[in-house]
């Protein structure tokens, strides 16, 4: 211990006579560890953090095995197939849930409400502050109204009171009976966490199959996931043969840890950015041992006198390394700060939609994992760094370090070539990233040039629960769409208005259907896609009309079944003719609510992306909503809202007060989730813009630390060779020779590290693929700018030394000797 004290304050001595160093090896290795643990936060956070429920490790979720991916997808008729299976505590629950009115108090609310199963609270392990939760009679069809309060909602609304159980509220017109309160903590891990539990109340019975939730249980101890698949093999089988058009013949229902399931969305890009920061890491490694190597050569004499009285290389390499380990955790100090400080401020501005993260990265802390990881960081990184100059100084020889005197040591051709080596790596590596980022670049910029199939400047949306009993039947919500609409249209700044269940660029029903007189190519449905709006919807939008014509008031419950479609339909099954007049059937054998009569084709609208900027328009049928099924109306109320649209002639939200009053007036309803519908469309790109905007921080990071690692080694060099320059000018050497010679040896170590992050980026930026929109992984213009860019900027730190050599005084360079 005392020798390792000895160690620590020979160290600090050294630094505090390079202050310059100290910063410079500091403020590198911070940028670095700091970045590094600014992600290693989130994926700590995001990944690594076990759920904080009762047996967590058990917890599943259910999923269909289709042919696009696991489906997640939870409907009544799966719930009740999956039900009675040996697992324990299945609940179904909504993950996105609907608005709800809660009237009464001072102010109407529309608030945020999902339903669940008796058995969700047991199974997530949600305790309650006051009262119970429902049991399993009042969560059957024609069970009681009851609601269970989330703690937030009881202090906000109702002020904390501790007699609230028992009391009535009133939700969409209906009274519920408040029975309990969840305790504060409780974490529904869903995006928007809910102000109301409501009982599921499945009917057991239920043929319905739209999938708007989702189903999870916990294992039976013991239990794998390959044992529980097994075992759903009977489930899945009595399924199909139930309901023999629903589930293709390779598809199964099967179970995935909840926490993956949770997570897949965005576990790649997670662990592409964990790579991406590696690198930036071992830049700034990469950038330090060479100051060290440097260093290290002007300290021979300092060494060699230790050696000569009596030090050993291992006593030598010992204080080189504490000097290295003490570097790195002042770094990894420093960049603990300015990790947790930046990642916060990007997660406050960009979040993406990144789970378990809360709202706007509040959930992302330094925990004791954070501050563990970065102390093994910044040890591994003193090591790594600092163990090959250690080992090279302390290789000193006596002899000659001593008659070196005074004067400038020279450096030996081992340590020319390990520092060209570290330069030639960073540059290789910051090549890499460089053309990382910039794929995601471009990947922002075709986001912002695709055409969504609308024109979402001027647009507001707003969206309203109809849980109410008023709206039941789809006659009555047709008439409050038809007196909303015409009271918005009425305003001064409105240019028009329509209405769907759908929020466009988000979502939209995946109701499947079969075009009269055509047999499948392959399963017992065409095509799925179905969005059901009002006339003016496609004006209000301005959605292209390419064939035909759009919808009207006539095209109410009793005239004849009529449905618009996209582009990408009419290409798909009519490539040659027109689809007008052709026929269509919705839900056919997909349950009782979806029953109708064959619908003609009235016209063809261009394709809108429906799921987002990043996606391609999909097939989508559209049809009025004065003209749906009652079943239909009913599934909607419980799985969307009604999203009013509104365009006007100015800025959106200046309209939006008035617009909110003539809805009120015409509903008697709040509402909620008021956006403009280039918010929407920029929140669909969330996940994308995220990635985009790191990857360029940490491109932009590595193009700096590699410049200064070729400027520093060139400016040595150029300092080194001081007395060389001077001879070759004072035997007359141009001043251009003497400059295109260090520029010349700079330059060579940038091709040969450009060639090599070239070669490696080919088969790395694969791994980034899937995350691409609009270029390819090995987009012939980003693989010849990302060069380019990279290889003027060593031409610029190359050129500053080389510049100055050519100012050298012969005289006073051979004087200095």
């Amino acid at each position: 211990m005392e020798l390792l004290l000895k160690d620590v304050k020979h160290a600090l001595r050294m630094f505090g006579r390079s202050p310059a160093f100290t910063i410079a090896a500091v403020a590198t290795l911070a940028l670095g560890i700091g970045a590094t643990t600014a992600v290693f936060s989130v994926v700590n956070t995001v990944l690594l953090k076990p759920l904080e429920y009762p047996a967590a490790e058990r917890l599943v979720r259910f999923y269909v095995n289709s042919a696009n991916g696991p489906d997640y997808g939870g409907s009544p008729a799966r719930f009740n197939a999956l039900r009675d299976r040996a697992f324990e505590d299945i609940s179904a629950y909504e993950f996105r849930g609907v608005g709800v009115s809660l009237t009464g108090g001072a102010y109407p609310e529309q608030v945020h409400a999902i339903h669940v199963t008796a058995a969700y609270f047991r199974l997530f392990g949600a305790r309650l502050a006051v009262g119970r939760a429902f049991p399993a009679d009042e969560d059957r069809p024609q069970g009681a109204s009851v609601a269970v309060l989330s703690y937030g909602l009881w202090q906000r609304r109702f002020a904390g009171d501790s007699a609230i159980v028992g009391k009535a509220v009133s939700l969409d017109g209906v009274p519920h009976t408040v029975i309990g309160v969840v305790a504060p903590g409780f974490d529904t891990e869903l995006d928007t966490p809910p102000d109301l539990f409501l009982p599921f109340q499945i009917d057991p019975a239920s043929a319905d199959h739209a999938r708007y939730f989702n189903m999870s249980a916990r294992l039976p101890p013991g239990v794998t996931i390959e044992t529980a698949d097994a075992r759903l093999v009977a489930a899945t089988n009595e399924f199909r043969r139930k309901f023999p058009n629903v589930m293709g013949p390779r598809e199964s229902f099967q179970v995935q840890p909840l926490q993956e399931a949770l997570v897949s969305d965005v576990r790649p890009s997670l662990l592409v950015l964990a790579g991406a920061v590696s690198l930036v890491l071992l830049i700034a490694s990469a950038n330090v041992a060479s100051l060290l190597l440097v260093r290290a050569t002007g300290r021979k004499r300092e060494l060699a006198i230790r050696a000569a009285i009596g030090a050993g290389r291992g006593r030598l390499v010992r204080q080189l390394l504490a000097e290295s380990l003490l570097l790195s955790l002042a770094g990894g100090a420093f960049g603990l700060a300015l990790g947790n400080a930046g990642i916060h401020a990007l997660l406050s501005v960009n979040p993406g939609n990144i789970p378990r993260i809360g709202p706007h990265g509040a959930l992302v802390t330094m925990d004791s994992t954070v501050l563990v990881f970065a102390l093994a960081v910044s040890l591994v990184t003193g090591l790594l760094f600092g163990l090959l100059p250690a080992l090279h100084a302390s290789r000193t020889d006596l002899n000659t370090a001593l008659k070196e005197g005074s004067g400038r040591s020279g450096t030996s051709a081992h340590s020319h070539k390990t520092r060209s080596l570290l330069v030639t790596a960073e540059v290789a590596l910051a090549l890499i990233l460089v053309i990382g980022s910039t794929l995601l670049i471009r990947t922002f910029l075709a986001l912002r040039s695709v055409n969504p199939g609308l024109d979402p400047r001027n647009v507001l949306t707003l969206q309203m629960s109809l849980s109410s009993p008023r709206f039941e039947h789809s006659a009555q919500v047709a008439s409050l769409i038809r007196d909303g609409l015409e009271r918005v249209s009425a305003l001064a700044g409105a240019s028009g208005a329509g209405a769907s269940y759908s929020v466009p660029l988000e979502s939209m029903f995946g109701v499947p259907f079969n075009i009269v007189g055509r047999t499948p190519a392959s399963g017992p449905y065409d095509g799925r896609g179905w969005l059901g709006v009002s006339p003016g919807y496609f004006e209000a939008l301005k959605v292209p009309l390419v064939k035909g014509r759009t919808f009207n008031d006539r095209d109410d419950a009793a005239g004849p079944g009529v449905a618009v479609i996209n582009e990408a339909l009419a290409r798909k099954f009519w490539p040659n003719g027109s689809p007008l007049g052709e026929r269509l059937l919705l839900g056919k054998g997909y349950g009782p609510e979806f029953q109708e009569l064959p619908r003609e084709i009235v016209g063809v609208v261009g394709d809108v992306r429906n799921f987002g900027l990043g996606t391609e328009p999909p097939i989508t049928v559209y049809v009025p909503l004065a003209q749906v099924t009652d079943g239909i109306t009913a599934l909607a109320r419980r799985a969307a809202s009604l999203v009013w649209i509104v365009r006007t002639h100015g800025a959106p939200q200046q309209l939006s007060p008035a617009i909110q009053e003539q809805l009120r007036q015409a509903s008697g309803l709040p509402l909620g989730s008021i956006r403009t519908l280039e918010q929407v469309a920029a929140e669909s790109t969330a996940n994308e813009d995220f990635d985009a905007l790191l990857m360029s921080l940490f491109g932009g990071v590595a193009l700096l630390l590699a410049s200064i690692g070729v400027y520093g080694l060139m400016a040595y060099a150029v300092a080194e060779r001081t007395r060389e320059i001077g001879i070759r000018m004072a035997l007359g050497a141009e001043s251009a020779n003497v400059r295109n010679m260090i520029i010349l040896q700079g330059m060579r170590l940038a091709v040969i590290g450009i060639a090599i992050g070239l070669a490696s980026s080919f088969g790395l930026t694969r791994l980034i693929a899937s995350f691409l929109f609009g270029v390819k992984p090995h987009d012939p213009g980003v693989f010849t700018l990302a060069p380019l860019v990279l290889a003027a900027v060593a031409f610029i730190a190359v050129w500053l030394p080389a510049r100055r050599a050519t100012r050298v005084d012969p005289v006073a360079a051979l004087r200095s000797e």
